[in-house]
C-alpha cells in the first residue's frame, strides 16, 4: 500500500475496512529513508516541555510526505501531552507549512483554537535553530487510603459517590443526572454538593475529597468538559472553571481535594487492582477516553486525549465531525466505530436510534452469534492491535486496561482475542512487553469513585 510515495507493508487488515492504513506503519516506513534531522518541542506550562527528535527526507520528491508526517507528529504531541506553543527546528519549507496548518485559517484551526483556550494562552508555532530541552513534571497522586474520604465520579449519564474510611468503602450511591442537557451551572453544582453530603452522612467527618470527572483539568480547574456542553461561555468562565473547588470548600471548608480526568482515575484504579504501574487505560464508549499512570505510579498531567490522536493514514479515513480532521481515534475505538462499520457488515441500523441504542443492536446480534456482528468486532480488534503498537511508541506502557461499553459482552472478548493474535504476529516485540487486561472483580471492588477518594494527600 502506497501513501504519498511511501510504501507501507502490513500483514493484517480489518475485514470491513481494507483501506485502513496504520499510522504507525506509515511512520516506520517513512523513516526508513529519512535522514534530515527535524526536532519538535511542545510547551504546555512553565517548566514543562515535551520534545521529539525525528527526521524528514528534505527533498522536493517527498515534500508532501514530509509535511504530512510532521503534521501528524505535532497533532499527536498536542493531544497526547497538550500545549500552547510549538517549536520547530528543521527544514524551512516544512516548518512554514506546519505553521500554516496550525493557524486560525489553517487545516488545524480547531486544534489552534482549542489548545489556546484550555491553556489560556495564544497558540503559536515558532521556527527556531534549536528546540528547548525536555522538561516534565509528574504528580504522585492517589493510593492514599488513610482517613475519612469522599470519592466522586462525574459521568455523562450518572454520578457516583463513595464514602471511604481507611481504604474501605462504607457507602456508595449512583444517581442519574443530565449534565449535558443543562445550561444552568447551578444544576451541576447542586448535584455535586448533594452527592458530597450524601456520602458525608455516612462518616464521622470528612478529611479529603477526590473527584474524577470527564474533561480537561489543570490545577483542579475545569478547562474543557462535555459535561458542561450547554453552559454559555460567560457562565462557564464564571461558575464552571472552579465548580469543584467551590463545591468542596463551600461544603467542607479548607480540606485537601484533587480533581483529575476520569481516564487517569480509571488508569489509577487499574494500577491499584493490578498492584503495578505503567498502565494505559482506554475506555471505548461514547468516545475514546484514556488515562495513564507512569512507571513511578504518578499521573503525568498530560491530556491523554487519544480520541483526537490520529491512527489511520488512509486518505479517505472517516472525518471527526467536531475537529474536522480524519483518521483520529474516536472513529475507531468508540461506539462510532461499531456504527460506521455496520453498513459494510450488511447491518442496517434504524436512523432514529441514538448511538448507544445502535450499539446495543449490534451487541444483541453478537450475543446471537451473528457473523456480521463478529466482523465488526474483528475489524476493531485489528484496528486496536496496530494502534497499540503506535501508542506504545509514545507511552512505553507495560499494561493496557480496556474498558467501556464496546468492550462488554462477547464482542469485547472477540475484539481482544483478535487484537492479541495480530499483536503476536505483526508486533512480537510489543506483544512481549505488554499485558492486555479487562476489568476484573478486584478492579470493580476498587471502583472509579473509590479510586478517586484516594487522590488527595492528607495534610500533616
Amino acid at each position: 500500500m502506497k501513501r504519498l510515495g511511501i510504501e507501507v507493508e502490513i500483514k493484517h487488515r480489518p475485514p470491513l475496512d481494507p483501506d485502513f492504513l496504520p499510522l504507525g506503519g506509515f511512520n516506520a516506513a517513512f523513516l526508513k529513508n529519512a535522514d534530515e534531522p527535524f526536532d519538535i518541542a511542545v510547551e504546555r506550562a512553565v517548566g514543562q516541555m515535551a520534545v521529539y527528535h525525528t527526521f524528514v527526507h528534505g527533498t522536493q520528491e517527498f515534500y508532501d510526505a514530509d509535511v504530512y508526517y510532521i503534521d501528524r507528529v505535532v497533532k499527536t504531541l498536542l493531544w497526547l501531552k497538550g500545549g500552547f506553543r510549538v517549536y520547530l527546528a528543521g527544514n524551512e519549507a516544512v516548518c512554514d507549512a506546519i505553521r500554516e496548518h496550525y493557524s486560525p485559517a489553517g487545516a488545524r484551526a480547531f486544534d489552534f483554537d482549542y489548545m489556546g483556550n484550555i491553556f489560556e494562552h495564544p497558540f503559536e508555532v515558532l521556527r527556531v535553530e534549536r528546540v528547548p530541552e525536555e522538561k516534565s513534571v509528574s504528580r504522585a497522586i492517589g493510593r492514599h487510603l488513610e482517613g475519612c474520604r469522599i470519592g466522586f465520579d462525574a459521568g455523562a449519564s450518572d454520578r457516583k459517590v463513595s464514602a471511604v474510611i481507611d481504604g474501605e468503602s462504607v457507602y456508595s450511591e449512583e444517581v442519574v443526572w443530565f449534565p449535558k442537557l443543562n445550561s444552568d451551572p447551578d444544576y451541576h453544582y447542586d448535584g455535586i454538593v448533594a452527592a458530597f453530603k450524601s456520602a458525608a452522612a455516612h462518616m464521622p467527618r470528612v478529611d479529603a475529597v477526590g473527584i474524577s470527572s470527564a474533561g480537561i483539568y489543570i490545577n483542579d480547574r475545569t478547562m474543557n468538559a462535555s459535561l458542561f456542553l450547554q453552559v454559555p461561555k460567560e457562565q462557564f468562565d464564571a461558575k464552571v472553571k472552579d465548580i469543584y473547588i467551590r463545591a468542596v470548600t463551600d461544603t467542607f471548608g479548607d480540606i485537601p481535594y484533587a480533581v483529575v480526568n476520569d481516564g487517569d482515575v480509571s488508569a489509577l484504579a487499574g494500577a491499584m487492582s493490578l498492584d503495578s504501574n505503567n498502565v494505559l487505560g482506554i475506555a471505548m464508549g461514547t468516545s475514546e477516553a484514556a488515562g495513564y499512570v507512569d512507571p513511578d505510579g504518578n499521573i503525568t498531567g498530560w491530556l491523554n486525549e487519544l480520541a483526537f490522536v490520529p491512527v489511520d493514514a488512509a486518505p479517505a479515513a472517516m472525518e471527526d465531525e467536531w475537529s474536522g480532521d480524519i483518521g483520529c481515534g474516536v472513529k475507531y475505538f468508540s461506539q462510532d466505530a461499531v456504527i460506521k462499520l455496520a453498513p459494510a457488515a450488511g447491518i442496517e441500523l434504524d436512523a432514529d436510534l441514538s448511538p448507544a441504542e445502535k450499539l446495543k443492536v449490534v451487541q444483541g446480534l453478537m450475543e446471537q452469534a451473528d457473523p456480521r456482528a463478529a466482523k465488526i468486532y474483528e475489524s476493531i480488534g485489528v484496528y486496536l492491535a496496530h494502534t497499540l503498537a503506535l501508542y506504545h511508541h509514545w507511552y512505553g506502557f507495560r499494561h493496557v486496561l480496556l474498558l467501556g461499553r464496546v468492550m462488554s459482552g462477547k464482542g469485547g472478548d472477540l475484539l481482544l482475542d483478535v487484537c492479541k493474535q495480530v499483536l503476536t504476529d505483526e508486533y512480537p516485540a510489543v506483544n512481549a512487553q505488554v499485558n492486555l487486561a479487562l476489568p476484573d472483580e478486584k478492579f470493580r471492588r476498587v471502583g472509579q469513585s473509590a479510586a478517586a477518594a484516594s487522590l488527595p494527600e492528607l495534610r500533616n
